[in-house]
């Protein structure tokens, strides 16, 4: 019986026995790698959070004046109505405790404004504000036209804000030009500026493109981790802020449609003064 010559075993390539694509042969990432990926998602959620604290502080802000210019007339209205009804009531009886009424009911009437409050925020450090020079020209004022900025508004101003925000500049050079940049962003996204905003996006554009910077040392990763997290932790102080206040709380009763809590508001105030009118002419009446 002849011997049987063993021949070696054939690799095929990229099959098992391929030691190229074995995973213990490939080189291992290198932890610089994996932390520098860690800072970026960081940044990218960081940014994130910034552009949905912004907006929502952009609403705040607008339904507080819009708040203030629509519905400030009824509320005074009411506290006058009140005063007049507890006025009527106390000259009817001559109670002293209905007198008393009376006096605290007229107290709570916004009383005429001083010299200093009729100028307030109409002069500035650069002279007469804008909404001061058209009051006198007679030219009208632009109050925001809704709570929420429209979609398109806040498209433009969220790609605007991934694209320029600061924190993601590696020189302080860059930073700079982007925090000046970001900041005629947020002025515009505050008015509702659908024009200025697509202009900003096309002067962007065309404006320098930062060099992609090589992976920094660990140390200067691990910085930048801590930093990002200290900056969320402030964002988040603002936030809670932000939704505690009267304004915001009121917000949150209306998230997908703020500009309709102030109609609602609107309606209930006008049913309110209704009331209230005819309290007073049913005790005028009495007299």
């Amino acid at each position: 019986m002849s011997e049987q010559t063993e021949q070696p075993e054939q690799t095929v390539p990229g099959g098992p026995g391929d030691s190229a694509v074995t995973g213990e042969e490939r080189p291992e990432e290198r932890p610089e790698a994996r932390l520098e990926r860690a800072v970026r998602a960081a940044e990218q959620a960081l940014i994130e959070f910034e552009i949905a604290v912004e907006t929502f502080r952009v609403e705040v802000e607008n339904f507080s004046r819009l708040h203030h210019q629509k519905l400030g007339p009824m509320y005074t209205r009411l506290d006058e109505l009140d005063a007049l009804i507890a006025e009527a009531k106390a000259a009817r009886t001559g109670d002293a405790e209905d007198l008393r009424r009376a006096r605290d009911a007229r107290s709570l009437v916004m009383p005429m404004p001083g010299v200093d409050e009729l100028f307030h925020d109409w002069l500035g450090s650069e002279g007469i504000s804008d909404d001061a020079a058209a009051m006198l020209t007679e030219r009208p004022v632009r109050p925001p036209e809704r709570v929420r900025p429209s979609e398109e508004v806040r498209r433009l101003y969220r790609e605007l804000v991934r694209q320029a925000h600061p924190d993601l500049a590696q020189e302080e050079g860059e930073r700079e030009r982007r925090d000046a940049f970001i900041a005629r962003v947020n002025a515009a996204y505050g008015r509702g500026d659908e024009g200025l905003l697509r202009e900003l996006a096309e002067e962007w554009a065309a404006g320098p493109v930062p060099e992609a910077a090589a992976p920094g040392e660990s140390e200067e990763l691990y910085a930048r981790l801590e930093w990002l997290a200290r900056r969320k932790e402030l964002l988040s102080l603002v936030a809670k802020e932000l939704e505690e206040s009267a304004i915001g709380s009121m917000l949150r009763m209306a998230p997908d449609d703020p500009d309709r809590l102030l109609e609602e508001i609107a309606e209930q105030l006008l049913a309110q003064v209704s009331e209230r009118e005819a309290e007073l002419a049913a005790e005028l009446a009495a007299e």
